[in-house]
């Protein structure tokens, strides 16, 4: 189900990150000109259609609809970090998130890697209420959220060496 992302899937892609965000952030940064005034789903499809760059690393969860987006970044330190990881809002609570984090974890650890790891907004209770069933603790590493400095984002990790939930 998770393949590469293509040019053709940009204006799902589109949808997908900026419905996904919004539904996410919005009452947490409480910014309406950002989650609905520079956040537009045609300049971000256009721009995965003019720079394919843009999709690199890029996979997408697609059973016939495209329903999800990630993108992993390339292992280091016998690490790998989740960079990204957004379900249509339409298609949350369908184990789709469940699955992508599986197949993660089991690339990482093809990849030799012993640890996987991901930042998350720390007022993003849902997001962190997910990782936690699946596995990923706190590691108490924060750091600024890199557009507003009043937001942290926590590291999450999780052991490769534990059983796959």
């Amino acid at each position: 189900m998770l393949r590469k992302a293509t040019t053709q899937d940009a204006s799902r892609l589109a949808e997908i990150l900026i419905f996904a965000k919004r539904a996410a952030y919005r009452h947490i940064f409480k910014d309406d000109l950002t989650s609905f005034g520079r956040m537009q789903v045609l300049p971000l499809a256009l721009s995965f259609e003019q720079d394919p760059s843009t999709l690199q690393g890029v996979l997408v969860w697609d059973d016939g609809i495209v329903k999800a987006m990630t993108r992993w970044a390339e292992p280091a330190e016998r690490s790998m970090e989740l960079c990204e990881l957004y379900i249509d809002p339409f298609f949350q609570g369908e184990g789709i998130g469940s699955a992508i984090i599986q197949a993660f974890c089991l690339h990482a650890k093809q990849q030799g890697c012993q640890m996987v790891w991901l930042w998350v907004l720390e007022q993003n209770q849902k997001a962190r209420q997910f990782y936690e069933k699946l596995g990923f603790y706190d590691s108490g590493e924060r750091r600024g959220e890199a557009e507003n400095q009043d937001f942290f984002l926590l590291k999450y990790e999780k052991k490769l060496c534990e059983k796959l939930k």
